[in-house]
């Protein structure tokens, strides 16, 4: 059993990223290359994105805290602390609006 505080690793993530000469920081909480579930804590510094990549596989965004904007071709969605975004199938983007933390699940294909 594992119990992780996500309010207080995106704190701590977020001040990380805001310092840090990239704009962002990241925590893998549960999975790591060897599973297929895998989740991670991101924090972006207000306007640092994600660049266009592919899915590995299945996704879901949760929005912490700040905001963000999720891009597919011409398609956008605004996500809010509460949010949860499935990314969809495809190329895709995310953008911070504000110094934000998001929690990204990914179910790899294999």
């Amino acid at each position: 059993m594992q119990k992780v505080s996500l309010v207080a690793l995106a704190r701590t993530e977020l001040e990380l990223a805001v310092r840090a000469a990239s704009g962002r920081s990241a925590k893998t909480v549960f999975g790591g290359h060897e599973h297929q579930l895998r989740q991670t804590l991101m924090a972006l510094r207000a306007g640092e994105r994600l660049s266009e990549h592919e899915n590995p596989g299945e996704a879901t965004v949760h929005v912490l805290e700040g905001r963000v904007l999720l891009r597919s071709g011409e398609s956008s969605w605004n996500g809010s602390p509460g949010d949860l975004m499935t990314v969809p199938d495809g190329t895709h983007s995310l953008e911070a609006i504000e110094d934000s933390a998001i929690l990204l699940t990914v179910f790899k294909k294999r």
